[in-house]
């Protein structure tokens, strides 16, 4: 039965290149608000990180009313990193809108979607966004779009695709760019004719597959997923079914979606998207099934982790002064939470219960846990970011590989290919585009940890960098480290003027005067590769020739602060990045001076 009261669509698209702001405008436009209601630009980015990075990290559901028709509308992730939650939303849709910026084209986590969109045979629909842009290149970016499906291997009926040009900031959409609009109706039609209505069994015994989780402090866990099969019921009894095995539970309440809010119902039939409570120890992957004859349904692959990190209980001086959640038992218990929810995590426990291993799918997926657990309260070290390594069938060794994509000015081309070459970069692509060069290379992911921070000095900020994984290749040697060794504090007490102004003459400084540091902190960077210990908190000895206020005439350099994926970026082996609710400092993984050298002595050794 063909439920043409109803489309699932997802948004696909690079990051920043509008579609959070274009599904504002489908809401607004189809009278989900009041009229005299204030909503927030971007209001489907409800994560307070989201708001700040101007980036999707969570798979929102959304839907719309257009004539009687509901759109069922999924906002996706455009970073690789959240690759995750891609795969899980594509799952309960039957079309995508693949947005487009009209001046940058299609960019690299717009193929990675795209892939994982025509692999499964989704209706596309192009939407040409900011074509109010002065820059605009309207008729090249949709021929980029079609050599883009040719190049991922897309059917003929998915060349076939529609495109629709918007400006999703002023809510306009139209067929053409000689015609006039000052509505979204032409996207909306368009979605209306291309995008198949479920085709479905609404009698047939019930099958649901978990997609996504929420969860909620007042009624706990909230499943998500679409209803495949036949009809849920409110309180009705269901099997729940996993790789372990079946067992009974009830549905508690069901909702569905109108606008942005979750709308309370006693039934939903096949096709839609449901949320619903009361199955506590329900996962993403298992099947909601008829409690008389249930059927599983194929559970969800999700891309491996490429990146591992270790986790663990703040040991320094200073903790326990700024978090509220400080033990083994706290950390162990929010990391068991979040891979619950948080599908391409892994966990693994370590010889030592006060530490985790903790892979993600890149460094920001793992920095946002990072942030998100620091603004809860908690502290925690963690140390330098690795890389999974593979063997083939052969015992090769393999290493995860990202496809990057570089645009910078021409001047600063031959900074940017040298850096890379060091990285064991390789070039596939080099195309220009007024005044930019747009540069493609094929890099072990090892090679980018802590290159972001170099390219922008290389490009004095101008240049923009993105990359998305690439598989695996065989391991491509050694890449050098960091060049320069760390200024190390060797007493615990309060920086001063004087301190800083003898400690800078060898390095970059990291802190200001009347600042706590303790014993093996990292207070600033060495102008040579070897570490060297000083004293920040040294003060001037007064004497009959000297008073103690004339340190006002030392001149200070301004410090160089860090952000999280700075200091990430900027550790070495032997060093933890420290984390409370009010600070990132850098550290040393032994912070006794003595028992640091000794350590030194047995390596060379």
């Amino acid at each position: 039965m063909l439920r043409n009261d109803l489309r699932n669509i997802a948004i696909i698209a690079h990051v920043d290149h509008g579609k959070t702001t274009l599904v504002d405008a489908m809401l607004k436009q189809s009278g989900i608000f009041r009229a005299n209601e204030h909503v927030e630009e971007r209001v489907m980015d409800s994560n307070a990180l989201e708001r700040e990075r101007g980036i999707t990290i969570l798979a929102k559901n959304t839907a719309v009313m257009h004539k009687d028709t509901k759109i069922n509308i999924l906002d996706t992730p455009g970073h690789a990193d959240f690759g995750g939650e891609v795969e899980r939303v594509l799952t309960m849709v039957d079309g995508v809108l693949l947005l487009v910026d009209a001046y940058e084209g299609p960019m690299p986590q717009t193929k990675y979607v795209l892939r994982k969109a025509l692999e499964q045979h989704l209706k596309p629909i192009v939407v040409i966004n900011k074509i109010d842009r002065p820059d605009q290149r309207v008729e090249e970016v949709i021929d980029e779009v079609l050599d883009l499906f040719i190049e991922l291997g897309a059917d003929d009926d998915q060349l076939e695709f529609p495109v629709v040009l918007t400006s999703a900031r002023n809510g306009i959409a139209k067929l053409t760019m000689e015609e006039e609009s000052d509505n979204l109706e032409a996207l909306f039609k368009v979605i209306l004719e291309n995008i198949p209505a479920p085709d479905v069994e609404v009698d047939a015994p019930l099958q649901m597959l978990v997609n996504t989780l929420d969860y909620d402090d007042y009624v706990g866990r909230i499943v998500v997923g679409r209803v495949i099969r036949g009809t849920i019921h409110n309180g009705e009894t269901i099997t729940l079914m996993d790789e372990e095995g079946e067992r009974k539970a009830k549905i508690g309440r069901l909702y569905t979606y109108e606008g942005l809010k979750r709308a309370e119902t006693q039934e939903v039939g096949a096709g839609d998207i449901v949320a619903l409570i009361g199955l506590a120890d329900a996962n993403i992957g298992d099947t909601i099934a008829d409690a008389e004859s249930p059927e599983k349904l194929k559970g969800i692959s999700i891309d491996e982790p490429t990146l591992s990190m270790v986790f663990s209980v703040n040991n320094s001086p200073f903790a326990g002064r700024e978090g509220e959640y400080v033990t083994s038992r706290h950390l162990r218990d929010r990391l068991f939470k979040e891979i619950k929810t948080n599908v391409s995590m892994r966990l693994e426990e370590t010889e030592s219960p006060d530490a985790f291993i903790v892979s993600g799918r890149g460094e920001l997926h793992l920095s946002v846990l990072i942030e998100t657990m620091r603004r809860e309260g908690y502290e925690l070290q963690v140390g330098k970011p690795k890389v999974i390594m593979h063997h083939d069938e052969t015992g090769t060794l393999q290493e995860p590989m990202e496809a990057l994509t570089i645009d910078v000015p021409q001047e600063f081309m031959g900074a940017v290919m040298e850096g890379l070459g060091l990285r064991k970069a390789e070039l596939t692509n080099m195309t220009e585009m007024a005044g930019y060069l747009r540069m493609e290379f094929v890099i072990p992911a090892r090679g980018l940890i802590g290159f972001r921070n170099q390219f922008l000095t290389d490009t004095k900020g101008n240049g923009v960098m993105n990359h998305v994984f690439a598989g695996y290749a065989d391991y491509k040697g050694e890449i050098p480290g960091r060049t320069r060794g760390s200024l190390v504090a060797f007493e615990n007490g309060e920086t001063t003027s004087y301190g800083i102004g003898n400690a800078q003459e060898r390095g970059n400084m990291f802190i200001i005067p009347g600042e706590q540091v303790y014993e093996g902190q990292i207070i600033g960077e060495n102008s040579r590769d070897d570490d060297m210990d000083v004293n920040p908190c040294k003060k001037k000895h007064v004497s009959n020739m000297r008073a103690s206020g004339s340190d006002d005439t030392i001149r200070l350099i301004p410090p160089k602060t860090f952000s999280l994926e700075q200091a990430l970026e900027h550790i070495n082996d032997d060093e933890l990045v420290e984390v409370t609710p009010k600070n990132i400092r850098m550290r040393k993984k032994i912070l006794d001076r003595v028992e640091r050298g000794r350590q030194r002595s047995r390596n060379k050794a």
